[in-house]
């Protein structure tokens, strides 16, 4: 019994040392906190989703499912070959020109009316602070803060470690000009050597005015944040972009509710949605989509196009790494919006829908 306390004394003291590493971020504090704690999205120390659900489903359990995860095994969750990808170098793209990069999980390089947007970057191969963590899949991280020109706004939807990478961040500060964020997040771009001057928090329902008629709108999401141990620090969001000719929406990550069709009524209907699709599981349905639910969501959104991510780089769920792409083809047949499959670095020109793409997974062992 002894041995056993000294062990996991031991073991305690480790993880508390670990996690003062500055890739855990940084609470909020000071005069961010106070402004967190007038949000009527944050109570009881935490942020709240707007309809409050258990992350787990009901019928499921927190330890079953990571018993499942250390102790069972499934199958094709990762690729064996190498996935093809297209490098396009983002430097010599004509500014004029509206385009879109997937960058494999939830990274999308934008350009809209001359502005540079990059989402979500995560270039340092992990999706996780442990060195033995997640590993990106061969041939998916083909791009790294080196090869991103000067960026006018860097967007984070939430904290969690697959969309906000610390080592790309850090090697991303001197390109950027603007991070636009959930409240509280900022307080980990401050913590990274990020100048507060150049961070824009917002709440849900506020708004970014870029130029004239260009503006990006702050919108909810249904799912959580954290780093470390603790959670609901800092806000999760999704972003509407609104120019005089287009709309897109980036969903972030989230489970199905009705908030798409609130946003389909209130700003559709959209040119481009970038939803969520992938790392999903019964499990877990309320905090991530399940591909019906993108399909449905794609057309509450009264989307024209739809692009989807999060999946092709990060084994972070049990399915199959193909099947988020596979049963995502399927349901949007027949549907009013177009679905877009661009391999990694692939250019989607957003304004021309008559673009097709490859299945490019099909042959992938």
């Amino acid at each position: 019994m002894l041995i056993f306390l000294t062990l996991i004394l031991v073991l305690a003291l480790i993880t508390v040392v670990y996690i003062q590493q500055p890739q855990f971020g940084k609470h909020p504090e000071g005069a961010r906190l106070a402004l967190i704690e007038k949000s009527p999205h944050y109570k009881d120390g935490r942020f709240r989703n707007l309809v409050e659900k258990p992350t787990i489903s009901e019928g499921y359990s927190m330890m079953g499912e990571i018993y499942k995860i250390l102790f069972k095994t499934y199958p094709s969750r990762q690729p064996v070959d190498s996935l093809p990808s297209v490098k396009t170098d983002l430097r010599q793209l004509p500014l004029d020109s509206n385009l879109a990069v997937w960058m494999g999980h939830s990274t999308i390089y934008l350009q809209v009316n001359g502005k540079r947007i990059l989402v979500d970057p995560v270039f340092s191969g992990k999706a996780s602070p442990l060195p033995w963590g997640v590993k990106a899949f061969k041939g998916s991280n083909i791009y790294s803060a080196a090869d991103m020109p000067e960026i006018d706004y860097l967007i984070i939807s939430h904290d969690h470690y697959d969309h906000l990478d610390y080592e790309s961040i850090v090697q991303l500060k001197d390109k950027v000009k603007q991070v636009i964020c959930g409240l509280g997040v900022g307080a980990h771009f401050e913590y990274w050597g990020y100048d507060s001057s150049h961070i824009i928090e917002k709440d849900w329902y506020q708004k970014v005015e870029i130029d004239t008629n260009f503006v990006i709108h702050t919108e909810p999401t249904h799912h959580d944040s954290g780093r470390g141990f603790a959670r609901g620090r800092t806000l999760w969001m999704s972003y509407l972009i609104q120019t005089p000719e287009m709309k897109i929406y980036i969903s972030g990550d989230g489970g199905y509710d009705t908030r798409f069709a609130e946003i389909g009524k209130k700003y559709g209907p959209i040119d481009w949605a970038i939803i969520e699709d992938g790392q999903y599981d019964k499990a877990w349905q309320s905090v991530h989509n399940l591909p019906e639910e993108v399909s449905q969501a794609a057309i509450d959104l009264q989307a024209r196009n739809v692009i989807p991510v999060h999946h092709s780089k990060f084994t972070l769920g049990k399915h199959p790494w193909t099947e988020p792409l596979e049963r995502i083809t399927a349901l949007s047949e027949g549907k009013s919006y177009k679905l877009q499959t661009p391999m990694i670095g692939q250019p989607v020109i957003l304004t021309d829908s008559t673009q097709s793409f490859q299945q490019w997974w099909k042959g992938i062992n």
